[in-house]
């Protein structure tokens, strides 16, 4: 695919656009020497690229991918992690954190490119979007608890949510990683393709997808997201306030209008 765009957020974090696929933005890691580990620098530029898209109305779905031939992402920067005073880690916690939810908060639909490893903050930023696409080599996992802390960049709550909470405490408490074929058996991931096909996958996927009504995407993800885990009457509340968002809107009114006149909509965004 040709780049028609692309913004940098510091050293190590990309945003793309490319030819024929507007509305849809690729996020990249992309600190390939260090395999992702995820350093202050690159955890402040993740979300700073988060807090652009999310202001971003143009953009329609973000995949997020690697530009590391055999890793998506290994976690946290460990090296630097070891020269932190217990002051610094501490000061540092709020930075972490911020490119984690950066990524779970985009209001739009999300998917994960994941091949080689995803492993501790690495897996958690994959489970941070909506959907996950692996290739054969993927080998995900939450390894914290084998050095000494837990998940904390949303693991321990986005794992058990996808695939509940005794598979999900397996895999914690024994730090084990993953292999492709069982990761999608287990629903660690949604999509599994051959070897080196897990961006162009993702991104067929992400076109498809933005095809569709940008404001409908939003309010659907809103309610999926909000309603997740409240009981039926309360969850049924949050999709009618969705719902409701919707349906006086520009979008609704072209997606009606383009169906009974049998031709491809040309939405409004709004």
């Amino acid at each position: 695919m040709t780049v028609t765009s692309e913004q940098r957020f510091g050293e190590f974090v990309a945003v793309r656009v490319h030819e024929g696929q507007e509305h849809v933005a690729e996020l990249v890691l992309d600190r390939p020497k260090a395999m992702n580990a995820v350093s202050t620098d690159m955890a402040r530029s993740i979300a700073a690229a988060c807090a652009a898209l999310a202001a971003d109305p143009g953009v329609r779905v973000t995949v997020l991918t690697s530009s590391h031939e055999r890793a998506f992402c290994v976690g946290a920067d460990l090296k630097e992690r070891n020269s932190f005073t217990d002051a610094e880690l501490l000061r540092q916690r709020p930075t972490a954190r911020a490119a984690y939810t950066g990524v779970l908060e985009l209001p739009m639909p999300t998917i994960a490119a994941v091949h080689g490893f995803a492993l501790g903050g690495g897996f958690e930023l994959a489970l941070s979007c909506d959907l996950i696409v692996a290739d054969r080599t993927a080998v995900v996992g939450l390894p914290e608890v084998s050095v000494g802390v837990i998940p904390g960049g949303g693991g321990t709550q986005l794992l058990p949510r996808r695939i509940g909470a005794a598979r999900a405490a397996e895999l914690v408490f024994s730090a084990r990683r993953v292999e492709a074929a069982e990761a999608l058996g287990l629903g660690l991931v949604d999509e599994l393709v051959e070897a080196g096909q897990d961006r162009a996958a993702a991104l067929a996927l992400a076109g498809r997808i933005a095809a569709n009504s940008p404001v409908g995407l939003r309010a659907a993800k809103r309610a999926l997201r909000l309603g997740h885990g409240l009981d039926l009457r309360a969850g049924l509340e949050v999709e009618d306030a969705a719902w409701r968002s919707v349906a006086f809107s520009g979008d609704r009114a072209e997606g009606v209008a383009a169906f009974n006149e049998k031709r491809k909509p040309n939405w409004p965004g709004e």
